[in-house]
């Protein structure tokens, strides 16, 4: 098996706003930056480490889009704060772990333990000339996560995440 982390494969967690006042929040494209995966050469078994301190917010977005020069430099930092301290409870969840169980042409199948609670989850996969990219979509909620809503709920992130993984060949 070909063990990678950050400088060989990404890790993306991409959010979604929803709410009256979502006209004024924003999209995020987040980064996963100490992590462990574990990959058979063949590229039909994996199995994953990630540590849910190391998520970083890299940009805003906007119609699927980067979109840098919404997001202030000091919103950064307390959204980091947020999702670490208060959606994800890292310190009392301090390891978000996924291990396949089935790989094919089209998809990924495994488990994933994520806040505490192990999921089945499935994915989509593709093959890129020089990567394997998955990309699963997951609803908080499944996990005992409550989304974050600030305002009396008039701004909250969708319960539904989309995390897309690529690893080099």
């Amino acid at each position: 098996m070909a063990r990678h982390e950050a400088s060989t494969a990404e890790v993306l967690v991409f959010t979604f706003k929803e709410g009256l006042l979502s006209p004024v929040a924003h999209d995020l494209k987040l980064r996963v930056t100490r992590f462990s995966l574990e990959v058979a050469e063949a590229g039909n078994a994996v199995s994953a480490e990630f540590d849910p301190h190391s998520l970083v917010v890299l940009t805003a977005m906007k119609d699927g889009a980067e979109n840098p020069s919404a997001l202030p430099g000091f919103a950064r930092a307390e959204i980091e704060k947020n999702i670490v301290g208060d959606v994800l409870e890292a310190k009392r969840h301090p390891a978000i772990r996924f291990e396949t169980t089935r790989v094919s042409e089209t998809s990924v199948e495994g488990r994933l333990t994520l806040h505490g609670v192990t999921k089945a989850v499935t994915g989509t996969r593709r093959d890129e000339a020089t990567r394997w990219v998955a990309e699963f979509r997951l609803d908080q909620r499944d996990f005992g996560i409550k989304p974050y809503s600030a305002f009396l709920g008039t701004l909250r992130i969708r319960p539904e995440v989309t995390v897309r993984v690529s690893v080099l060949k």
